[in-house]
């Protein structure tokens, strides 16, 4: 049986779990959820080809699930400010664990102390299922969407990561959160890449978290200078909201940053390197064509003439990725020596 004072139970209980955020919705659709039919007809997708797939089913939650008719929606803030790295930067969110494991972890244990314990059944959602998580956040009341299209928290910024519970339970839902942008445009300035063609609207082809994180191919060479020491993930327009003044770096210990070698290093490593330093993170996602994909175009960006024999060395790779790359990066580097000759 549901408590009286259920959504206080809730908080504190996600409190002490770790959470930063805790909101409750009604299982429904969220504001501007028909917008999803708009954004994929005009193919900002990119090669996302998964959020082509039933859209009407992302859109509300209650196709997804027909038992639901609540949804919490909790957050954990990724915020970093420890640079990871002796030369390149990884966003915050992917400095340390993987933030799924340790959303789902946490949403575990607040459905097993709670949900379960009131008689409910429960179903986890972190970002791999088909839920609008940011949208249904705002309608959760935890903050709302900024015109870079992220979830805005009044004391934790933009940094906050998502994870759901849907539950057969009905529980009191809190007010849907208002927008607070104002005329700021801050994030959408700040994007190298211009990846925004209106606000409140992302064309993920352009986006250098998209890039160098779910692109498959070849980064386009408009874009490679662009990317400049990113190395996984972009944080421009999260770093530039006025709403950080509030916030706090992350205290889920998970996150924290570690420490990596040297790009030149990287290079030389093999698959099994690869998944070593990066199993149980983001990063390990990506495998090994693609992360010296992203390290060749930083140091073409960033590299100078002690680099050169490791480019040199993974143009010579097995991987047709690493190798157009690579090459990239030597003649980027070799322009550069030039031209300050």
């Amino acid at each position: 049986m549901v408590p009286l004072n259920a959504a206080a139970i809730l908080r504190q209980t996600a409190a002490q779990l770790g959470f930063d955020a805790l909101g409750i919705a009604p299982a429904r659709a969220p504001a501007h959820a028909d917008d999803l039919h708009a954004w994929l007809a005009r193919s900002f997708q990119g090669e996302m080809n998964w959020l082509e797939r039933a859209p009407d089913t992302r859109a509300d939650p209650h196709r997804y699930d027909p038992t639901a008719r609540t949804i919490l929606v909790a957050g954990v803030s990724s915020r970093q400010t420890a640079p990871p790295l002796r030369r390149g930067r990884i966003a915050a969110y992917a400095q340390g664990s993987d933030y799924h494991e340790v959303l789902r972890e946490k949403l575990q244990a607040l459905a097993r102390d709670t949900l379960t314990t009131w008689g409910g059944t429960s179903r986890i959602c972190v970002d791999t299922s088909p839920l609008l998580e940011k949208p249904l956040a705002a309608l959760a009341g935890i903050g709302w969407q900024g015109k870079n299209t992220l979830l805005i928290h009044r004391e934790h910024g933009p940094w906050l990561l998502l994870g759901c519970l849907l539950t057969d339970l009905k529980i009191s839902a809190d007010p849907p959160g208002s927008d607070h942008c104002g005329t700021c445009t801050r994030c959408l300035d700040a994007c190298p890449t211009r990846a925004f063609p209106q606000p409140y609207v992302l064309d993920a082809r352009r986006c250098l978290a998209y890039l160098t994180i779910e692109y498959p191919g070849a980064i386009p060479e408009e874009f490679r200078p662009l990317v400049g020491d990113r190395l996984f993930g972009c944080d421009e327009c999260l770093e530039v909201c006025p709403w950080n003044r509030h916030a706090q770096n992350a205290r889920e210990i998970k996150l924290t940053p570690r420490p990596r070698p040297d790009l030149r290093d990287m290079l030389a490593w093999d698959d099994a390197r690869f998944r070593s330093e990066f199993r149980g993170t983001p990063v390990f996602r990506l495998k090994r064509n693609r992360w010296l994909r992203n390290v060749s175009v930083v140091l073409g960006n960033i590299g100078d003439a002690a680099d050169l024999p490791a480019l040199e060395s993974a143009s010579r790779d097995g991987d047709a990725l690493v190798r157009e790359h690579a090459a990239w990066a030597m003649n980027r580097i070799r322009s550069r020596i030039s031209g300050e000759a």
